[in-house]
């Protein structure tokens, strides 16, 4: 049962519209009475709604953005900032603001959501990773709280609105291109195994090498974050094995530039020496050298739709749940080499 102001009030000792006072931070209440109910606001879990001078059943006009760990670390990696357009583009046209959850670990972003909830901040909320048993998924589907998320649920795929790609598909596309090249030792980089992401492109991936016949090797796995620094933690396994690879399937293109500056620094070269190929297609890819041969999510269209899901959600709560799926398309750019035809040489 939630807790109300008339819960606050009693535990406190004082009048209902006090509490409301405090919340408001009126001057005319004293610090010693703000110290009373604020303690009591603590104690019972109450959270306030940021709206509560409003009218009752008014709009907050604003969604709530989660990612998977800290703004400032998802930041760093492109794909956030895209997806962050996609869904802006949408917002401003429906007037709508954003609301960034900004945890540094993954109990103060889950905490952060509560609040969302708890404090009516948000109409809905757009998760923008998927997560294996992520908790705050259960929580907001527990809530029954709009939501949407960008990617594919680990569960309850009837009951969860969500945005992707055919990450499947994609991976064993793009892995395919290395091994039509003649390229048999193929070593798949990837992310946390706890993303579904992660899991999807190396379903993929697998599934080209057994369509091939080509053996699926354990050392030839390798899981990290998905920034720069990753890829170059997984150039050091790889590349000290009794036979390293020469292909990389990478699952994100930040990654792949991390692998390709570590690569350098072994004086291995991308791609007379090793073929890379990514996903994501951010605006780095093209610019870095060599340009990288990438699948194009499209992610500013995932977040736009994404987007216009929940703001779909909000105005019908009856609002059947939806799985949209965004097209990619291969970048095929210089990060690759055709070895059978050097093979023929």
């Amino acid at each position: 049962m939630a807790i109300t102001i008339k819960d606050v009030a009693k535990a406190a000792k004082v009048a209902p519209s006090t509490v409301s006072r405090v919340i408001a931070d009126h001057p005319r209440i004293s610090e010693d009475t703000k110290k009373r109910v604020r303690k009591a606001m603590k104690e019972l879990g109450y959270h306030p709604n940021v709206n509560a001078r409003s009218l009752a059943n008014r709009s907050t006009q604003a969604l709530g953005i989660v990612m998977k760990s800290s703004a400032d670390k998802a930041l760093q990696n492109p794909f956030f900032p895209e997806v962050l357009r996609g869904i802006s583009s949408v917002a401003h046209q429906l007037d709508y603001s954003l609301y960034i959850s900004t945890g540094e670990t993954e109990e103060e972003v889950y905490e952060g959501v509560q609040r969302m909830v708890h404090g009516n901040r948000v109409d809905g909320i757009i998760l923008l990773y998927s997560r294996v048993d992520d908790p705050v998924a259960n929580y907001l589907l527990e809530k029954d709280f709009p939501f949407v998320l960008i990617g594919k649920p680990h569960g309850n795929m009837d009951k969860v609105t969500h945005v992707d790609n055919d990450n499947v598909s994609a991976s064993r596309d793009i892995t395919n291109l290395l091994i039509d090249e003649g390229h048999e030792r193929i070593a798949f980089i990837g992310g946390d195994t706890d993303l579904v992401v992660t899991l999807d492109r190396m379903q993929g991936y697998e599934l080209a090498l057994r369509e091939s016949g080509l053996p699926i090797k354990e050392d030839y796995y390798i899981h990290a974050e998905f920034l720069k620094s990753g890829g170059r933690e997984a150039v050091h396994q790889l590349f000290q094995l009794d036979e390293p690879p020469t292909g990389l399937v990478i699952a994100d293109d930040l990654m792949s530039i991390g692998v390709i500056t570590m690569l350098e620094e072994f004086g291995i070269k991308v791609p007379e020496d090793v073929s890379i190929v990514s996903f994501n297609n951010v605006y780095l890819s093209e610019i870095t050298r060599p340009p990288l041969t990438t699948i194009d999510i499209q992610i500013y269209e995932l977040g736009n739709q994404a987007a216009k899901c929940v703001i779909d959600k909000v105005c019908n709560k009856e609002e059947p749940a939806k799985r949209i799926i965004v097209p990619y398309h291969v970048m095929d750019r210089s990060s690759t080499r055709d070895i059978k035809d050097a093979s023929l040489n």
